[in-house]
């Protein structure tokens, strides 16, 4: 099976190197993306928005012949569910990693633009449940290969048309969540709840980890991507 990798912000293509070769052992073929405007100044990616983003991964997608799956991480997962509402009949899963697929209109969130970008806020900005299982060294390693992204970006709201995106299967890699416990909390995400509900073929899957498991569990992490994708 082809693979298209989408980074969540801050990261490019580099940040799945760790995840690729247990894909790979499986007979899978990576496509392991950089997003457009990534670690660009402002004079060069003010421009770009969410859309520019969903449309280099859909060329990605073209690029490949027959069906292929779709993995976003963090806000990568908003990119990932725009492809599956533009190719539905090519995307056959789109895995959401330690994220949910985005309603309508929706963006992935607000964070602070410092000279027309957003830069990565460093690791100390998050909450301890997403980093715990990133020790000081792998904290260390990771900072020099975040960049900052174009700012409209994260705020812009994703623009989903086509309901066929409902019917491609979905599977939610989720760091700490569990089925159940998903479960009990998606209802209460008002939009968020309808988008899920309304997806055919849709399973969570725990994977034991913090927000960033290509960096802290990467082997798990890509043994449960070919599962996913086995199913």
């Amino acid at each position: 099976m082809d693979i298209i990798l989408i980074p969540g912000l801050w990261l490019d293509a580099s940040s799945w190197d760790e995840v690729t070769p247990t894909l790979e052992r499986a007979g899978h073929r990576v496509h392991a993306l950089t997003m457009p405007g990534w670690g660009a100044p402002a004079s060069d990616s003010g421009d770009i928005g969410i859309a520019d983003w969903v449309t280099a991964a859909v060329a990605a997608v073209d690029s490949v012949d027959g069906d292929v799956a779709v993995v976003g991480h963090s806000g990568g997962g908003n990119v990932a569910w725009g492809v599956a509402d533009a190719r539905p009949d090519h995307v056959s899963r789109v895995i959401f990693i330690d994220t949910v697929p985005p309603p309508p209109g929706n963006g992935i969130s607000e964070f602070d633009v410092v000279d027309g970008v957003v830069p990565f806020p460093g690791w100390d900005f998050f909450p301890e449940e997403d980093i715990e299982d990133l020790d000081a060294e792998t904290r260390a390693h990771t900072l020099p290969l975040t960049r900052g992204v174009p700012a409209r970006v994260p705020t812009d709201g994703i623009a989903l048309t086509d309901p066929g995106r409902y019917r491609v299967p979905v599977t939610l890699l989720m760091g700490g969540l569990d089925s159940s416990t998903f479960d009990g909390m998606i209802d209460q995400w008002q939009e968020y709840a309808a988008e899920f509900h309304a997806i055919d073929d849709a399973e969570v899957v725990r994977i034991g980890s913090g927000h960033w498991p290509q960096f802290s569990v990467p082997q798990r992490l890509g043994e449960l991507i070919d599962a996913a994708i086995a199913r």
